[in-house]
């Protein structure tokens, strides 16, 4: 799973967001790393939706603008758990490497 899709499903698993919201959470889940495009996240929603990962929640009109508000389906987050637990073992794997002491080149 690509980084940027892995943020967008742990943005939406505490509650239902907008897309600007996502692209906010992401920004701050990533400590300003990753930032979203609105054309790039609506194509990994409609990706993630078709997937069943995600769905739509609700939808408002806000200063005559339509905010669609996305959530986690029970798919995406077992998804998301499966993935983190994935990235768990890989950063432990990695740790366990970097703790082995390394012989020494002439």
């Amino acid at each position: 799973m690509r980084e940027a899709t892995f943020l967008i499903l742990t943005a939406l698993a505490d509650e239902p967001r907008h897309g600007y919201g996502i692209i906010q959470e992401v920004a701050v889940l990533s400590d300003g790393r990753v930032s979203l495009l609105p054309g790039t996240l609506y194509a990994a929603l409609d990706r993630l939706a078709a997937q069943g990962l995600v769905e739509l929640s609700h939808e408002h009109v806000v200063d005559g603008r339509l905010r669609r508000y996305y959530r986690l389906c029970a798919d995406g987050r077992a998804e998301l758990a499966r993935q983190t637990e994935r990235l768990r073992q890989l950063a432990s794997a990695a740790e366990s490497r970097l703790r082995v002491p390394r012989p020494k080149l002439a």
